[in-house]
């Protein structure tokens, strides 16, 4: 695909005030960003060192990306892999920054998932991302396209190690339904920076949710932008940090057409291990959310939780609400960085409750109300399990 530039040219756009927060520089080309800096806005908690090189060049040679799709059987549901040349590309949006278009213009084979007009899923479709090993770096594209009243639900597993830069588009067309669940559970030392693109047709419905819990440092950054009215998105996360793990979240809901709504609600939780040499466990999140002057009708409402449980951890939580139009349904946003509840624990440790079951009770509850939303049963208990092997390991 040629690259595409939508506005005059980096120069020009770093020269100009942005008018609001979905007015940003985008391309497919990689040599069309500048080496992000860490005063720059977008990667100002970003580790850039720890990159692998994703960021300016430096990553290396290539391999190619290990990509399995499974349970795709169903009638009206495809499966394809196509070169770089396939038209269905770059529809759900353009990479804004340097890294995705990195990714974009490294990658050999991009995988597509199509989920036919009126077709159902059944169970979940799994796609299966794994690293490319200590040492190498991979770069891939995932398709999913969700055709006029189909109905999907679609895991991403990514897991091993490595260093992984992708871009994943959501492409969801007309009263379509998709539910998929991106959960990075990456070994320890993996790199992965991911940017998520969803375009949402009219009356259509999109459940996103990511969990993150593996990997040294991963980055994702999802943007959904409706194309019609009658749209509604409801992102949701939950991510659980060690000592010397990174994680962000950079989203951007972009409300530029009437009737549309979405919900944000992440929670997340960090341990580190002071003592130990290890850097502190660290998170950043930022939500934007963009009501443009023709987005008239929009209900909205974003919130972020982070839950320090020991000390040698520390979250960023930037929640951004942009207002073009006073004529909505509704808006808000809400934040919160706190510690442990000790009045809970001792509540439960009044009850005869011993004390390491308790403290896992608390904070199974504290993630309760953003799993209990992910509609794929087998992902809820997985990511339970997932907390309880945090917290057993982490010696909370």
């Amino acid at each position: 695909m040629t690259s595409v530039i939508t506005n005059e040219g980096q120069s020009e756009h770093k020269r100009r005030v942005l008018a609001n927060k979905g007015d940003v520089f985008a391309s497919f080309d990689v040599e069309d960003f500048a080496v992000p800096r860490g005063r720059d806005e977008e990667w100002r908690f970003t580790p850039l060192r720890r990159l692998a090189g994703l960021h300016d060049g430096t990553a290396g040679d290539p391999v190619a990306a290990a990509i399995t799709v499974e349970g795709a059987d169903a009638e009206g549901v495809t499966v394809e892999t196509v070169g770089r040349d396939d038209e269905r590309l770059g529809r759900a949006g353009t990479p804004t920054d340097r890294v995705a278009a990195q990714a974009y213009s490294s990658f050999e084979q991009a995988t597509i998932v199509t989920f036919g007009k009126g077709a159902l899923s059944g169970g979940p479709v799994t796609v299966t991302v794994d690293g490319p090993g200590e040492g190498n770096v991979s770069y891939g594209h995932i398709v999913i396209d969700v055709r006029e009243q189909a109905e999907a639900v679609v895991i991403l597993d990514y897991r091993g190690t490595g260093v992984h830069a992708d871009n994943v588009e959501f492409v969801v067309g007309d009263a379509g339904r998709l539910a998929v669940v991106s959960l990075a559970n990456w070994d320890e030392g993996a790199v992965h920076l991911s940017g998520h693109h969803a375009s949402l047709g009219r009356d259509s419905v999109l459940r996103h949710s990511v969990a993150t819990f593996g990997g040294d440092v991963v980055r994702v950054v999802p943007r959904v932008k409706f194309t019609a009215p009658g749209g509604d998105a409801e992102l949701l996360g939950v991510y659980f940090a060690d000592a010397g793990q990174y994680f962000e979240q950079r989203l951007l809901v972009d409300h530029a057409v009437p009737n549309c709504r979405s919900n944000v609600m992440y929670k997340g939780a960090l341990q580190g291990e002071p003592g130990s040499g290890k850097t502190d466990a660290r998170t950043a999140w930022v939500g934007d959310v963009l009501i443009r002057a023709a987005a008239s009708g929009t209900d909205t409402y974003e919130l972020n939780r982070n839950l320090l449980l020991t000390e040698g951890a520390r979250a960023d939580s930037v929640p951004n609400l942009e207002i073009e139009t006073g004529e909505i349904a509704g808006a808000g946003h809400a934040a919160t960085v706190g510690r442990f509840d000790d009045d809970q624990l001792f509540y439960l440790l009044s009850r005869g409750i011993p004390e390491d079951v308790a403290r896992r009770l608390v904070v199974r509850g504290f993630f309760n109300e953003v799993i209990n939303l992910i509609p794929v049963e087998s992902i809820r208990e997985r990511l339970i399990a997932l907390i309880d092997h945090e917290l057993e390991t982490g010696g909370f």
